[in-house]
């Protein structure tokens, strides 16, 4: 795993009929990864004739593996990548988007602080061109730690996120309530340890008519329900935790 000081790296994509911008994404990513790291990429959906350039992707580069998907959503795609890791660091990344030069090597700077479990940077909101916008994901979300600020407005953006793999024991399952994967990883990261939120921009955050995350918010009564599944699923899973470490102190 670890050589020294140096942390094995994995990314996770969860991959649904991406062709038209996963080459692009791909070299961005895979450009700044060391020789040991791995790019997880699970794939649910090829129908779009994509599978042979992920095959020939894979087949240029063995830090590229493909996964198949479960098929059962976004959510449970980016689990199925996430059992697949070895790093010691996860990233998480989005099929679309472009990572800019130095993202790998100030987020790993990161986690020299032994207390930090994740870490969230900035990115610039860019249109289908990559042509920025007139907005930072950090000015749009608002974006800083606090569990109680989180569940209001999500600033945990998975493509922008990264965090130790040792804390997927705690976090894995994803429970069937939960809508969305990057929230419920912060916000429990932030029970285990310390986030972190770099103002840089690392990330062109391309948006167009196939994002899966929308800029716009859902009616009243929808976000209210994410919101109490959310916070309920958060602290029976936090319930878990504490009676599972009670049974290890018994047995000490």
């Amino acid at each position: 795993m670890k050589k020294g000081n140096i942390m094995k790296n994995s990314v996770v994509i969860a991959y649904y009929n991406g062709k038209e911008y996963i080459k692009e994404q791909a070299e961005s990513i895979l450009g700044q990864l060391g020789a040991e790291d791995e790019l997880i990429i699970s794939v649910d959906s090829d129908q779009d004739g994509s599978g042979e350039l992920l095959r020939e992707m894979a087949e240029n580069d063995g830090r590229l593996k493909l996964i198949r998907g479960p098929g059962q959503g976004v959510v449970k795609n980016f689990q199925n990548g996430l059992l697949h890791c070895t790093g010691d660091l996860v990233f998480l990344a989005d099929q679309d988007d472009v990572w800019l030069p130095q993202k790998v090597e100030k987020v790993t700077a990161c986690f020299k602080d032994p207390d930090v479990t994740v870490a969230v940077h900035n990115a610039q909101i860019s249109n289908e061109g990559l042509k920025p916008l007139d907005e930072t994901t950090f000015q749009w979300r608002d974006s800083g730690p606090g569990f109680w600020k989180n569940i209001k407005k999500n600033s945990y953006i998975g493509c922008c996120m990264a965090f130790r793999r040792d804390i997927l024991n705690r976090i894995l399952p994803v429970p069937d309530s939960i809508w969305i994967h990057d929230q419920w990883i912060g916000l429990l990261a932030e029970q285990l340890g310390n986030p972190v939120f770099l103002e840089d921009v690392l990330l062109l955050y391309r948006r167009h008519g196939g994002n899966v995350t929308e800029l716009t918010h859902g009616s009243v009564i929808s976000m209210l329900k994410k919101r109490y599944d959310m916070i309920m699923g958060i602290n029976r899973r936090i319930r878990r935790w504490k009676r599972e470490d009670a049974k290890k102190k018994k047995f000490l």
